[in-house]
């Protein structure tokens, strides 16, 4: 039987979620004793005050992980056992799937329907993927003289702390925790503000499934109170933020006037999607809508700049404006609900901002309004704007949120120009059926991600992460682990 919005209401009122800072395997406090609201951005309504955690507290979370790290209880253990252990935490991830979806829905406004499908069971697997494949990794012999043996091996970096956004709680944690305990760190984790709650939930099932004590610390926290002190920490041996470019150049402030700890940035975007003449104008407006509205636009790679050939411009634009017009904004808790609300108001007001400056600048097609769902205004309407000029703001910088800026191309060079013309290099999209324009284009545009014939391409098996001010390193795939591991040599005379 289908589940109702009574049935989630519910169910999400039965939860009682923990609110504490999570170090060496248990539940305390914020040594200062203070507190902060986690809010409901869909209701307005507080879930639960939760610690806020500060630089005392991220000092015993990261001397808890030293202290781990240095007795070795994880980093020694063999990698099958590891990946044991990390097996099992996955599974309780999809066990508790229902859980974890109502957290990360009630702490961003995210509709129950995605979290459930998507962000959970995406999370899970990803977490899957890089334990089974922490005992496949091989150390390496180096040709050498008949008297030498030069080991390469592949050794853990220490502590490894991690910042994420709020966009997407659990997934983007498991995206940075999963390669990083696999070869044998301990992690410091500090949650957005915003949705703090299944990054504790998930610590507690980390224990659970067998993860020692230590191994994994969460410290819920502002930005310029626990992540500066986690960015600042000396005892850190690297660190790795998703997050806002502006944030992501503080920390590699703080890791040059600490340790020099290595700094892996995946940051702001401004994601291009290129459409040409011979495209599948019926899929590319479907994809093209997804790659901007999905997540109500909170995607650091939402394309949310539309690059379209003149001679299909206003078919396109039509095309998309139904889209755009289908997508009602509603309660998240309902299962119906497609497009949920803003993390939070203040966030609504800053979109809003940049809705009013494209007013100014260009042409509205649709959207462009708030919406009240309830007693909360943090919801707006998909939005395209056309004929934006190209140093306006809503086409240079990052919105963040469900809006669209429509510009039209001459040819394969302009579109290309048109494309580069920005100062991150995170995702693309690139529309056509002519294989020869399609690897072409492809290797023109600098970025990170080329997705043809869709929209952001993304799996376990594939590396993503971005250029230029997008960042470096790569989170997912193989490479991952490069991240949070070093290459150390053992020469043997024998």
């Amino acid at each position: 039987m289908a589940k109702s919005l009574e049935f989630y209401t519910e169910r999400a009122a039965a939860l009682r979620p923990g609110n504490e800072c999570w170090i060496d395997g248990r539940f305390v406090p914020a040594l200062s004793g203070k507190r902060f609201a986690t809010i409901n951005p869909a209701t307005g309504h507080v879930l639960t005050d939760v610690a806020r955690g500060d630089d005392a507290d991220i000092d015993r979370a990261v001397a808890s992980a030293r202290s781990a790290f240095n007795k070795r209880i994880w980093a020694g253990m063999a990698p099958a056992d590891r990946k044991t252990i990390l097996l099992r935490l996955a599974q309780l991830v999809r066990e508790h799937l229902e859980e974890l979806a109502l957290l990360d829905t009630l702490d961003v406004g995210k509709p129950i329907a995605d979290t459930l499908s998507i962000d959970v069971p995406g999370a899970a697997a990803i977490l899957q993927r890089h334990a089974e494949a922490i005992d496949k990794l091989y150390d390496e012999v180096a040709p050498t003289g008949s008297r030498d043996l030069a080991l390469i091996r592949r050794v853990p970096l220490g502590v490894v702390g991690v910042v994420v956004p709020w966009n997407f709680p659990l997934d983007l944690a498991i995206w940075k925790i999963a390669p990083a305990l696999a070869v044998g760190n301990s992690v410091v984790l500090k949650p957005a503000e915003q949705s703090p709650l299944s990054a504790l939930r998930l610590a507690q099932l980390a224990t659970q499934a067998g993860l020692p004590d230590g191994v994994l610390n969460v410290v819920p926290g502002f930005g310029h109170e626990a992540g500066k002190a986690l960015g600042l920490h000396r005892d850190v041996d690297c660190l790795a933020f998703t997050g806002s470019t502006e944030i992501g150049k503080m920390f590699q402030t703080y890791a040059g006037q600490s340790n020099m700890k290595p700094v892996w940035l995946e940051t702001g975007g401004k994601s291009p999607c290129l459409v040409f003449p011979d495209a599948d104008l019926e899929m590319a407006a479907d994809k093209a809508a997804q790659g901007i509205f999905f997540n109500q636009g909170q995607i650091c790679s939402a394309n949310s700049r539309l690059l379209v050939h003149e001679s299909i411009a206003e078919d396109m634009i039509e095309r998309l404006r139904g889209r755009a017009e289908a997508l009602v904004p509603g309660n998240p808790l309902n299962p119906a609900t497609c497009f949920g609300s803003m993390v939070s108001q203040e966030h609504a007001d800053r979109v809003m901002n940049f809705i009013a400056l494209g007013r100014k600048s260009c042409r509205l097609v649709t959207g462009g309004e708030q919406v009240c769902v309830g007693e909360s205004r943090a919801f707006i309407q998909p939005t395209i704007f056309i004929d934006a000029p190209a140093e306006s703001e809503i086409v240079r910088e990052e919105i963040f949120g469900p809006v669209l800026v429509v510009q039209t191309f001459q040819d394969d060079a302009q579109a290309i120009a048109l494309a580069n013309d920005t100062p991150y290099g995170l995702a693309a999209s690139v529309w056509t059926q002519d294989l020869t324009r399609a690897l072409s284009v492809s290797d023109a545009l600098h970025v990170g991600t080329v997705s043809v014939n869709t929209v952001d391409a993304l799996s376990p098996m594939t590396p993503f992460g971005g250029t230029k001010q997008s960042g470096f390193g790569r989170d997912l795939s193989l490479h991952s682990f490069d991240k949070y591991s070093d290459l150390k040599t053992v020469w043997i005379k024998y």
